[in-house]
């Protein structure tokens, strides 16, 4: 009772909230996970009255479920920007962006980190600063996603964005396990070139190729159904059953297999834009039916934000290096690329502040380096820092997105159509 009540005050306080945010110009997504804050366990949850709002660290890891299954379903819809008739028009460009500003991330903070690490050694061990720097080249495609669906942005920067967010988390999987391996090597003196090298690129093979699979498959038992809502709960289940399937690790002959469910529910949704005929049809449907689903994912992360962390000296000094840095690797990392490749000169101006959001793939990688305790001090040291970069990074970026969106001139500053047919801010 109590977890379907936190659940319901989640989802009143975060609409409620939302009309705030549009008063103030501010995306939905913003008052969502600010209302994760105050109904998490640093505000209102402190008080510890069961169903007010989330207590305990504990209680909200209990509803990891629903991030698991929304961030399937966030992976579907950006996957199905990936139309052949887009692709061959922004294809190439967005490839080209989408490496070289994840590489230009992560250098950008690996030298600003690693110069730090020269400053404090003690404090802030070498590894540590390997392994952000790695972390720093992902982006968050759920904040991205929900301001371009909020706004209804079109445009070439909207175009361009998706897919680069897209190649982003598969370019950040390979650059975190190769500094990853680099990390345990220098800090446990054991250099294992099948998980630096070898591990990441299976990763992201099985993740595609299991991606494509469903993605036929789905395909495939829709033909089966002419009813809307059979297929909308046809297209249901094969998300829920990506997502379980990606979730399954192994080892053969000491090597590590894994999948990715966001690369692996991104080409599910690729597959099936292209292979099915009334796909964009049951995607509109599908959108409507997950807007609650997206809304309980934010107010969640929100309450995992820890604001404690702001009490720490070093975690603050360090915090504020790495979002500085990452967000200049970011923004000359797309504004160089985009220039490159001939992009609109809107693209090169405003695609690098659309990249700053960071959220769940960064938090998934550091909670990946916490989990192995050999590395002690390096685990917690990159935990802290990327909580605190997220807790900063998801109040402000879906904002700057918006702002650079604008800017842009992708988001219609009159306003949308609401349910009632009128316009509104």
């Amino acid at each position: 009772m109590e977890t379907l009540l936190s659940l319901s005050i989640a989802l009143f306080v975060g609409l409620m909230l939302s009309r705030l945010a549009k008063l103030i110009q501010l995306p939905a997504v913003t008052a969502y996970l600010v209302t994760g804050v105050i109904i998490g366990p640093w505000c209102l949850g402190a008080f510890g009255v069961k169903g007010l709002g989330f207590t305990s660290e504990e209680e909200i890891a209990s509803l990891k479920i629903i991030s698991d299954v929304a961030l399937g379903f966030i992976a579907f819809s950006i996957g199905n920007e990936f139309r052949l008739s887009q692709l061959k028009a922004i294809g190439k460009k967005a490839t080209v962006i989408g490496i070289f500003q994840a590489v230009v991330a992560t250098v950008f903070v690996d030298i600003a980190l690693i110069g730090l690490h020269l400053l404090i050694p003690k404090q802030f061990p070498l590894s540590s600063a390997i392994i952000l720097g790695a972390i720093a080249s992902a982006t968050a495609p759920a904040a991205t996603l929900m301001v371009v669906r909020q706004y209804k942005a079109k445009g070439p920067v909207t175009d361009t964005l998706l897919p680069v967010v897209a190649i982003d988390d598969a370019v950040g999987l390979v650059l975190f396990a190769i500094s990853f391996g680099v990390a345990k090597a220098i800090s446990l003196n054991q250099v294992n070139i099948i998980s630096i090298i070898f591990e990441p690129i299976i990763e992201v093979v099985l993740s595609l190729g299991l991606g494509a699979i469903m993605g036929f498959l789905i395909t495939y038992f829709e033909r089966f159904f002419h009813s809307r809502s059979k297929r909308l709960s046809m297209s249901v289940a094969f998300v829920f059953l990506t997502v379980a399937i990606s979730m399954v690790e192994f080892e053969i002959g000491g090597v590590h297999f894994a999948f990715s469910s966001l690369l692996t529910c991104m080409m599910l949704g690729t597959v099936f834009c292209n292979c099915c005929d009334f796909s964009e049809e049951l995607m509109d449907r599908l959108d409507r039916w997950t807007a609650p689903l997206f809304l309980l994912f934010f107010v969640i992360s929100g309450a995992e934000l820890k604001l404690s962390l702001f009490a720490d000296p070093l975690i603050v000094l360090i915090g504020v290096v790495y979002i500085v840095f990452r967000c200049l690797g970011k923004y000359f990392g797309a504004f160089a690329s985009s220039k490159m490749v001939k992009a609109e000169p809107s693209v090169v101006k405003y695609l690098g502040i659309t990249l700053f959001p960071q959220a769940g793939v960064a938090l998934g990688m550091a909670l990946i380096v916490k989990s192995l305790p050999a590395l002690g001090v390096v685990g917690t040291i990159v935990e802290n820092i990327t909580l605190f970069s997220v807790l900063i990074y998801e109040l402000v970026g879906p904002f700057l997105t918006k702002l650079a969106l604008t800017k842009a001139g992708e988001i219609d500053p009159s306003g949308k159509i609401s349910a009632r047919g009128q316009k509104h801010i």
